[in-house]
């Protein structure tokens, strides 16, 4: 699909990355296209699947509460769809990354505690097909 995107549409999308709720009147001006036009093209880009949804970005302090980590983990090939479903099922883990090296997964974690943390580690290394897991807890965010 990224194929069929032109100029505009990426430019579009670097508008939305930067301020998702950026309203279509300024959007038009800064693309120098009219508002429908807009409209129209970021409905396009959500039927076609290429916006998949917005999010919210917090600052870091907003979450200073809360226990941030990544998990590393290594998967039986043959389990790896099902562990990502029972990865998924997890409300704390909230993104899952495919990498290359040593380990295949990446799981970005957070939780209320260490306490609360150090159970849902041990719920997910009991999931069938996680074969080794590294856990590296995030102390400060540079941005």
């Amino acid at each position: 699909m990224s194929d069929k995107l032109d100029d505009k549409d990426r430019k579009l999308i670097s508008l939305l990355r930067d301020n998702a709720r950026m309203p279509v009147v300024i959007l038009a001006k800064k693309l120098g296209v009219s508002r429908a036009t807009v409209q129209n093209r970021i409905n396009k880009l959500e039927q076609n699947g290429v916006v998949q949804g917005y999010t919210l970005k917090l600052k870091p302090e907003a979450e200073s509460h809360l226990v941030r980590l990544f998990m590393n983990i290594t998967v039986k090939a043959k389990n790896e769809t099902a562990v990502i479903k029972d990865l998924q099922s997890f409300p704390q883990v909230v993104a899952i990354h495919h990498t290359s090296g040593h380990w295949d997964l990446m799981a970005e974690i957070r939780a209320e505690s260490l306490p609360s943390l150090n159970t849902l580690l041990g719920e997910i290394r009991l999931i069938d097909g996680i074969e080794q897991t590294e856990t590296n807890l995030l102390l400060d965010t540079v941005l």
